[in-house]
């Protein structure tokens, strides 16, 4: 069977990530399947995804424009469900991205909302087809 396990993404702010990601993956059916002092991992769909820190770090940002992951796309639900979280994401810590272009920067046909947290982490939410 193909598919993802996990995603691990270290940043370096815990409590901010923790606040920004959490509630962006609560929003999106994530529930919290672990937490330790360094960390905490969210399951949806079979895999999970988790947030931790590392001492090993070498920088306090990501840069999605560095070769690397540029971001994780979502899937999020209906056309309604993207809209509402984008409304809410700037309460959250998230930017909207493309906004000018919203929801059909990624073409006509594809519905979806683009985000950045303030540690430079892009999230992309896609919408169920229509």
């Amino acid at each position: 069977m193909s598919g993802f396990h996990h995603v691990e993404v270290w940043v370096a702010d815990l409590a901010e990530a923790r606040a920004q990601w959490g509630w962006l993956l609560r929003e999106l059916g994530f529930d919290r399947a672990d937490e330790w002092a360094g960390g905490e991992s969210w399951a949806a769909g079979g895999a999970y995804l988790t947030l931790t820190t590392s001492p090993n770090l070498t920088g306090t940002t990501h840069d999605r424009r560095s070769p690397g992951v540029n971001h994780l796309a979502f899937k999020a639900g209906s056309r309604e469900r993207v809209d509402a979280v984008m409304a809410e994401a700037e309460r959250h810590g998230w930017r909207p991205l493309y906004h000018d272009r919203y929801p059909h920067a990624g073409g006509p046909d594809h519905y979806a909302g683009w985000l950045e947290n303030t540690a430079g982490f892009k999230a992309e939410l896609v919408a169920d087809p229509s």
